[in-house]
């Protein structure tokens, strides 16, 4: 989906209409645009600009897009290889039944086929690039699986009836879920294998395959930074329960402190209280025995004037 000036405007790449798989370079729509395969326009939004915005975000945090990637593309290929194994089974039923043996040499020829297809589009990319030399070695290597595909061909035609031989025996290509043919010619081999469908294949696949191996780094690593987390709390827990148990044990030995102090304390005001008691009584029984001993003198004075008069 392409957006105006307006939308862009107010979506963002992190916005949930936006194609993930689009920003990672990797969306099924883009790649396989074009092909006899092509899906249309995607469902969410497709920008350049987007894409350039978290390409610039990605460096700075940790998005994790690659985990809504990879379920875009799980779900992709899933179903072409649902579509393939569909496939298989048709040609089962349509195909006329061959022996074991006789399959097993018919696989082999399409093996072949396969290896010269694919070496033959290398060879068109790097003469392509300009790199003659490399692709005339690919080339040379080419003719040497054509002597063994001749080879093969001519083992599996021994192997059944000339009228069986000639008819076009079909495979599926386990990358694309294309026909191929048992006598297909190496032009249209090389157009298969560097065509624009299977190419796009094969780098919807290794995209797939580098994305799942992303996904479980990066998850590994969460895990990692969630365990080392939690043990970082658990000891901060522990310090913080041994400084609360250290504060309690303070508190308890200032509280027992304090009332030892008290304690001490009345002590001192009970020995001083008792002292001065003590004290209060000593002086009281001095005091009385101050005035006895003064009444009694008094007594005598009195008596011995008494005597005194009684003489004279």
């Amino acid at each position: 989906m392409q957006m105006g000036d307006e939308t862009r405007q107010r979506v963002k790449f992190t916005d949930d209409r936006v194609c993930k798989s689009h920003l990672l370079d990797c969306c099924p729509h883009d790649i396989l645009a074009g092909t006899r395969m092509d899906l249309g326009e995607c469902t969410k939004i497709h920008d350049l600009a987007l894409r350039a915005d978290y390409e610039i975000a990605s460096k700075e945090r940790d998005l994790f897009f690659e985990l809504d990637a990879m379920d875009h593309l799980e779900s992709f290929i899933a179903e072409c290889d649902r579509r393939t194994e569909l496939a298989k089974k048709r040609l089962a039923e349509t195909q006329e039944e061959i022996s074991a043996e006789v399959s097993a040499k018919a696989e082999k020829v399409h093996e072949l086929n396969e290896d010269i297809g694919k070496l033959l589009a290398k060879a068109e990319q790097l003469g392509a690039e300009g790199n003659v030399d490399e692709s005339q070695k690919i080339l040379m290597e080419v003719e040497k699986v054509r002597a063994k595909k001749k080879e093969a061909e001519e083992e599996y035609r021994n192997s059944m009836p000339a009228s069986s031989f000639q008819q076009q025996k079909l495979r599926v290509c386990e990358v694309c879920s294309a026909y191929l043919g048992l006598h297909d010619n190496d032009r249209r081999l090389a157009d298969h294998f560097g065509g624009k469908l299977h190419l796009g294949f094969i780098q919807i696949r290794e995209k797939l395959d580098q994305l799942r191996k992303t996904v479980a780094e990066k998850q590994e690593k969460r895990n990692q930074d969630r365990l080392r987390r939690r043990e970082e709390r658990e000891r901060e827990e522990r310090m913080g329960r041994r400084s609360g148990s250290r504060n309690r044990d303070r508190r308890r030995s200032r509280s027992r402190d304090r009332r030892r102090r008290r304690s001490r304390s009345a002590s001192r005001e009970r020995r001083k209280s008792r002292s001065r008691s003590r004290d209060r009584h000593r002086r009281h029984r001095s005091r009385s025995r101050s005035h006895s001993r003064g009444h009694r003198r008094g007594s005598r004075d009195r008596s011995s004037k008494h005597k005194y008069v009684f003489l004279t």
